[in-house]
């Protein structure tokens, strides 16, 4: 029987763990349930975020700090604001603010003894994991590795450091970091029971940004001649108002911003989630939580999502562009009208045995011990 670890870990200070209700912020669903998972095997978690966080582990340490941001930002600390904080000083009061965490996560590690460190925000802790070599720490990157955290990856680099991707696409422009696994995200198929029928629309769940390419869903819906809802934020600017509002009607109707918890139901009454994502996303939880449901999910086969999604089993990933560089909407139309053959019971399945919360917390754990016993 191998030892119990003693682990510190952190995400962020700017929100309490878990966040308000009406910030849905994935990481943070990430680390709650890897945090509370190693708990209830036994491990000794400690846990570095901002009063008023609660967590079912060893021990939150707060240091004091409160967290930086309240519900929808109406109850920001007066720090964020004033005649002399502008976008610069903001952006310096964010990284301070999480720096705090990693300095006090640091000095406990080392007079507790601590075996590894778990960290979200990689671009904050890397100074000091290079400083203090003797404790190994491993970062989960939720995030696109773009040129410029790629070169910083790499100018902090030490053998100490270790890096968990959550997809093996998203590790396309950094090959050689030094990572241990890839590791991905799961969810708790509790909160996401199985929907055996749906009804007669389609749904897009998620960010109403470019990137996210709910546009691109609203014209594959008009084409396919099929209903669509739209959940998300944010509801103004000039992508709202000139891409997403004006086809607002009787078959593409926008339904708000859906809560976390609610989400199922939106997900198990549709007949296909529309993901026509426009950049390489890294995992796309949306597409688990979907095919969870039961939903077939479409999407194009950018970043992560021939990993994630099984084409033409559990939904259909679609080539994103057509021979003149245009994005493929004809192909995204035609996977529309063949939903119909995927079996909702292989989308359960699928996320049953790859994408859970226990299979990613073994998974972690199982790193966490590969590393301390090269390190001992």
């Amino acid at each position: 029987m191998k030892k119990k670890l003693k682990i510190g870990m952190m995400i962020t200070g700017h929100y309490t763990i878990p966040s308000p209700k009406d910030i849905i912020y994935a990481p943070m669903l990430i680390a709650k349930a890897v945090a509370e998972g190693l708990t209830e095997k036994g491990h000794k978690v400690y846990f570095f975020a901002p009063k008023g966080s609660k967590l079912k582990v060893t021990k939150i340490i707060t240091g004091n700090l409160k967290p930086l941001h309240g519900i929808s930002g109406k109850k920001d600390l007066k720090i964020l604001s004033g005649k002399y904080v502008g976008p610069v000083e903001r952006s310096k009061i964010y990284t301070l603010w999480d720096e705090y965490f990693v300095s006090l996560m640091y000095k406990t590690a080392i007079k507790e003894k601590f075996d590894i460190l778990h960290v979200h925000p990689a671009d904050r802790a890397l100074p000091l994991a290079m400083a203090v070599q003797k404790i190994p720490v491993v970062y989960t990157l939720h995030d696109p590795i773009y040129p410029w955290r790629a070169e910083v990856f790499k100018i902090f680099s030490s053998r100490n450091q270790y890096f968990v991707s959550i997809s093996n696409a998203q590790r396309k422009p950094a090959p050689k970091l030094n990572y241990a696994a890839t590791i991905y995200n799961g969810i708790d198929l509790k909160l996401f029971p199985f929907s055996k029928k749906a009804k007669d629309h389609l749904l897009f769940l998620g960010r109403l940004l470019p990137q996210k390419g709910p546009d691109v869903a609203i014209q594959a819906a008009i084409k396919a001649k099929e209903k669509l809802l739209i959940a998300g934020t944010p509801t103004s600017g000039q992508y709202w108002n000139t891409k997403i509002k004006p086809y607002l009607g009787k078959n593409i109707k926008y339904i708000g911003n859906i809560p976390y918890e609610k989400t199922y139901k939106y997900y198990g009454q549709a007949k296909a989630l529309l993901c026509p994502i426009q950049w390489e996303e890294p995992f796309g939880l949306t597409f688990t939580e979907g095919m969870a449901c039961g939903t077939p999910v479409i999407t194009f086969k950018r970043g992560s999502a021939p990993e994630v999604i099984k084409n033409k089993k559990t939904g259909f990933v679609v080539d994103p562009f057509l021979k003149n560089g245009k994005v493929n909407l004809k192909g995204f139309v035609e996977a529309i009208k063949q939903v119909d053959k995927i079996k909702r019971q292989d989308c359960r399945k699928w996320v049953e045995e790859r994408f859970s919360l226990e299979k990613m917390v073994e998974d972690y754990e199982k790193v966490f011990f590969e590393i301390v016993s090269k390190t001992k």
